[in-house]
């Protein structure tokens, strides 16, 4: 019998090598994806396979689908994504366009992809990374933010469309800050949330996503505090937690 098989995105680091620690452990033969290098050429997984690519194109995204060489995907974790910190007037445009191009256009073409082939099967479980940002106005991470609403409310949607299918499942993970590589290669390493000793342990991250994909579970707000942050933005006047945002991320915070 064929081992059932998995892609992840984002897989060299943080909460996608830790989702692939857990699709292995439970049977997945695994094709990691990431546009940074493996620094394990398994990626610490017996018998995984690697592929480093820039998921921010279209071309990047189709040379993924050949890799899996036509074998049927029965698990997505669309996990690749990247943030941008500073004033959003000083950014460069290639710099913000690899953000939405990445965490939005290589996301949804990746699902749409994936997820009609599983519809045409009858079966497929897919988690897509989402963020608490998407809940917030992301003063000095703007574009960061910005996608990450797009992500919450776009797999929201999706979902809905697809509801009639009882055999897919799709889950949005929507984590607070977490302590991997994402604020040192977002230029936030001198803002208060990139200095601060509290941020998510990316393996319980990555088990909260795994444990809501496995029982079927729309959406997973990771973390109790995160919970809190997402309930209070619903409710505030979009002002308050902006100015929130700002004292989090504004370049130079972390030394106040």
């Amino acid at each position: 019998m064929m081992a059932k098989f998995g892609i992840i995105t984002g897989a060299s680091s943080g909460i996608g090598a830790q989702l692939a620690k857990l699709a292995a452990a439970d049977g997945y033969a695994l094709l990691l994806v990431a546009d940074t290098p493996f620094v394990d050429p398994s990626a610490g997984i017996a018998g995984a396979e690697t592929l480093e690519v820039d998921l921010s194109t279209v071309e990047g995204v189709d040379r993924l689908l050949s890799a899996a060489e036509g074998r049927q995907i029965d698990l997505l974790c669309a996990n690749a994504g990247h943030g941008l910190g500073g004033a959003f007037l000083d950014q460069d445009i290639a710099d913000w366009r690899h953000v939405i191009d990445t965490n939005i256009t290589g996301t949804v073409y990746l699902l749409q992809k994936v997820l009609r082939q599983m519809v045409a099967q009858g079966q497929g479980k897919v988690l897509v990374t989402g963020s608490i940002a998407g809940w917030m106005p992301g003063s000095f991470a703007a574009v960061y933010n910005g996608t990450k609403a797009f992500v919450d409310n776009f797999t929201a949607a999706i979902r809905n469309e697809l509801k009639e299918h009882a055999g897919i499942t799709l889950t949005t993970l929507e984590p607070g800050p977490v302590e991997t590589n994402f604020f040192h290669r977002a230029g936030m390493d001198d803002t208060k949330v990139g200095q601060s000793e509290s941020k998510s342990d990316p393996a319980d991250v990555a088990k909260h996503g795994w444990d809501a994909l496995m029982s079927g579970k729309d959406t997973i707000i990771s973390g109790w505090k995160n919970k809190l942050q997402v309930a209070a933005a619903g409710v505030l006047p979009q002002s308050v937690p902006a100015q929130m945002h700002r004292g989090m991320a504004e370049p130079g915070s972390g030394d106040a």
